[in-house]
């Protein structure tokens, strides 16, 4: 769902500023401090400043006051927004701002909005534009095309408008990127929401091929009996048992009247739906696994901005998409199966269905694409959530230079990753005595030896696996991020991508 408005810039008094709702943003205990409030405060009759002291407002992380004005200022209706303690307060969360800006603007049904910047150094405008109308972007995300019409709730905004200070140019550039990344994000969400029995494989191969006409990408498409050429055994053996075939997904970026300088695969798990297979998950654990394709969500979502955004590295999207069911066909506990790789894996958990069909994913980038790195992005442990919480993504690979500057394109992008190890000595959890190797480890560093199984099917090639099973998926709202999908992994790889195209190149996004 995109979302459509004109957008503007004021310079002038605010208090003439004529809108339906001005925002103002005050960091914790800087209330007082915060200049924009004095002017509007004196064209108020000093009520703004009392009202702001009646309602104990202190600038505090989430909090706000919405004041009527009734005429005595030309903006209808002021929301003053607490953005916390300075100190702790980063750049990206502005787009928190941005979404409380849209929450309150949709709760009131106004249609022209106008936003004062946080109070920071005037050369940050620029970045805080990009991350408030990302905000407003996320923000305005609703996935309820299966609720009745009179439930949904769309939004109503029609413009923005942003106050720039004295000197301060006009940020066109940022706002454009939100737009893209925030759409690309919102891509990303609805695939991951959609229910399991619409977006089957094939369907999401569907979507694939009409993202590569909208984008000008070129998509390729393998079914079954291709994959059993390619001698893709894993990634087949975890179909077997669903009534929906099996799709192999590869689009491909090219950036046009430029010459590549680097070609980067990136990786997405696909199980559009995960029962668990023999190794039967409980019902509770099974609501939520329509999401474990939430990688694959990552990377359409991430190919449908390479092209507005001019990102200049040869970018490829690689998905095996598949469900993980039971019936008489299912794969079994003890099976032994050979992949693309030529690896044999004893099967001890049909449950850890998501590294076999990445394996052979990953096998088939580095001889197909032959690529100078490879990114993979899954829903791949519960492990990883235990040592990590919901919000941060586990990190790890085999070149410390790539794992460094994802984290940073990750930070700067205002998405939550670690680092984690990747332990030579847990590799003996993964021998077999029959096989090359298991699909499972022992009970403790479950995230690490997941990483250990998929680091056997790399070669000599720059390497990251991301671990985004705790924040792929939300339980509750949160500020900029909905109850559900929340395209979490767009944002970073556009971020990295954009720097990854010429040696020394500053991030374009």
């Amino acid at each position: 769902m995109a979302m459509r408005v004109r957008s503007s810039f004021y310079r002038g008094e605010l208090g003439q500023l004529a809108t339906d709702l001005l925002a103002v943003a005050c960091f914790e205990d800087q209330v007082s401090a915060t200049r924009e409030l004095d002017g509007l405060d004196r064209a108020f009759s000093g009520n703004l400043r009392r009202i702001l002291d009646e309602e104990e407002f202190k600038g505090k992380s989430g909090s706000r006051v919405l004041v009527h004005t009734h005429g005595a200022l030309s903006t209808r209706r002021l929301l003053v927004v607490g953005l916390g303690k300075r100190g702790e307060f980063d750049m990206p969360d502005t787009r928190a701002y941005g979404a409380t800006i849209m929450e309150v603007a949709n709760a009131t049904r106004v249609k022209d909005v106008s936003v004062v910047l946080p109070p920071l150094d005037g050369s940050a405008a620029e970045r805080s534009t990009r991350f408030l109308f990302e905000g407003l972007h996320l923000g305005a995300y609703r996935f309820d095309r299966y609720q009745a019409d009179d439930q949904r709730k769309r939004p109503n905004v029609e413009s923005v408008s942003i106050v720039l200070g004295a000197g301060q140019s006009e940020p066109h550039l940022a706002l454009a990127q939100a737009e893209v990344v925030g759409n690309a994000v919102n891509r990303a969400r609805d695939l991951v929401n959609e229910p399991a029995g619409v977006l089957t494989p094939t369907a999401l191969a569907d979507y694939a091929r009409e993202l590569a006409k909208s984008e000008g990408l070129e998509c390729q498409v393998l079914g079954p009996k291709e994959c059993e050429k390619q001698k893709m055994g894993l990634y087949l053996a975890v179909s077997r048992a669903s009534a929906e075939e099996p799709r192999f997904i590869h689009l491909t970026y090219c950036p046009k009247g430029k010459s590549v300088r680097r070609r980067i695969a990136l990786v997405g798990k696909g199980v559009t739906f995960d029962s668990g297979g023999l190794s039967l998950k409980p019902s509770a654990g099974m609501l939520e696994m329509k999401a474990d394709m939430a990688g694959a969500a990552a990377v359409l979502g991430t190919m449908s901005a390479l092209s507005q955004l001019g990102i200049k590295a040869e970018v490829h999207g690689i998905v095996a998409a598949t469900e993980n069911m039971i019936s008489g066909s299912a794969y079994k506990l003890g099976d032994v199966i050979v992949g693309m790789s030529g690896k044999s894996v004893e099967i001890h958990n049909t449950d850890a269905e998501g590294r076999l069909t990445l394996a052979d994913a990953l096998t088939y980038a580095q001889q197909v694409v032959q690529p100078d790195e490879l990114i993979d992005l899954a829903t791949l442990t519960g492990a990883c959530v235990v040592a990590l919480g919901p919000y941060h993504a586990g990190v790890m690979g085999n070149d410390n230079a790539l794992i460094e500057h994802f984290l940073g394109a990750a930070r700067r992008a205002g998405e939550h990753a670690w680092k984690l190890p990747l332990p030579k000595q847990l590799r003996t959890m993964l021998e077999s005595k029959i096989a090359d190797l298991k699909n499972v480890g022992e009970r403790w560093g479950g995230a690490l030896t997941a990483g250990l199984f998929l680091q056997e099917f790399v070669n000599d090639i720059s390497w990251l696996h991301v671990d985004i099973a705790g924040p792929a998926y939300a339980d509750k709202a949160e500020a900029h991020v909905p109850q559900g999908g929340t395209g979490y992994g767009v944002a970073a790889l556009l971020e990295h991508l954009a720097a990854r195209g010429s040696a020394g190149s500053n991030p374009a996004v």
